[in-house]
C-alpha cells in the first residue's frame, strides 16, 4: 500500500481483483496431499473473490459493505488492511489503520488478557508506554476486570469480542475496519460499541463496517457498497442501496 496524495480521500481502491486457488479434487488425508504435491499432480481451479473493484472512501465517512456470505466483503477488508495483497489492481491508504476483522485475531490463547493487550498493541504499532496509558480504559470498556489475568482460551466469544474491540478503539486511528464484530455479544455491548464508533467518527476517523444487520447499516452508515460474488453491484446513499439489496433478495 502507498500513501494517497489527496488528503480528502483516505482509502483508494483501484481495479482490485483477488484470486485464490481452489482444489478441484477431493483429497482425504494429508499423506495423499503431500504425495500429489511432490508429483505435481494437484489440480486447482481459479476462484476470483473480488473482480475489478474500484472505490474511494473519504476522510470521516462511515461506509457500510453488504452482501451474502462468500460475496467478498471480508476479502476486500483484508486487502485494505494489508493482510492480503491483491492479485490485480492497487490500494492506497492515507493514514493509520486499526483492523478488527476476525474475532481473536492477533491474540495468543495461552496468554492472559493483560498480556494480550500488550501483544495486540504491539501488532498495531503501539509502544509499551502507550499501552500502559491505555490499559485501564481498555479493561474497563471490555468489562473483564476480574478476568484480566486469566488465559483468554477460557474466554467466551463475547468476552473476546469486547477485548478485541476495546483495544482496536482505544486510540483514534485514521481508519477503523470492523467486520461483523457487533454481531457477537448482547444488546448492551452492541450499543456500547456503536456509541464508541460514533465517538471516533466525530474525531474525523473513517469507519469501514461490514454487517448482515441492515438496520445497523442504516443507522450508522452514510454510504453503502453492495458486493455479490466478487462484483460490485451498487454503491451510493444508504437508503437507496439497502432498499435495492433487500428488494433483490426477497
Amino acid at each position: 500500500m502507498t500513501e494517497n496524495k489527496n488528503e480528502d480521500v483516505v482509502v483508494s481502491v483501484s481495479d482490485v481483483s483477488m484470486m485464490f486457488n481452489k482444489s478441484s479434487e477431493k483429497i482425504d488425508n494429508l499423506r495423499e496431499l503431500i504425495i500429489k504435491g511432490l508429483k505435481h499432480q494437484l489440480m486447482f481451479e481459479e476462484f476470483w473473490a473480488l473482480k475489478d473493484i474500484s472505490l474511494e472512501i473519504k476522510r470521516g465517512e462511515f461506509i457500510g459493505i453488504i452482501g451474502f456470505n462468500g460475496s467478498g466483503k471480508s476479502t476486500l477488508l483484508k486487502c485494505i488492511a494489508g493482510v492480503l495483497t491483491p492479485t490485480k489492481g492497487s490500494i492506497e491508504v492515507n493514514g493509520s489503520i486499526a483492523p478488527l476483522i476476525e474475532l481473536g485475531a492477533g491474540f495468543d490463547p495461552n496468554l492472559s488478557a493483560r498480556e494480550n493487550v500488550y501483544l495486540n498493541g504491539a501488532v498495531l504499532g503501539k509502544s509499551r508506554k502507550e499501552m500502559n496509558a491505555l490499559f485501564d480504559s481498555i479493561i474497563e470498556f471490555a468489562e473483564i476486570g476480574e478476568f484480566v489475568d486469566t488465559p483468554i482460551k477460557n474466554f467466551s466469544s463475547g468476552m473476546l469480542a469486547r477485548l478485541g474491540f476495546a483495544i482496536a478503539t482505544s486510540y483514534i486511528p485514521d481508519v477503523l475496519i470492523v467486520d461483523e464484530v457487533l454481531s457477537v455479544g448482547d444488546y448492551k455491548f452492541q450499543q456500547k460499541c456503536e456509541n464508541r464508533m460514533k465517538e471516533i467518527l466525530a474525531h474525523g476517523t473513517t469507519v469501514i463496517f461490514v454487517s448482515h444487520n441492515i438496520d445497523q447499516i442504516k443507522e450508522l452508515c452514510s454510504r453503502v457498497v453492495w458486493i455479490n460474488k466478487g462484483d460490485m453491484v451498487m454503491q451510493g446513499d444508504t437508503e437507496t442501496v439497502c432498499n435495492s439489496y433487500m428488494e433483490a433478495n426477497k
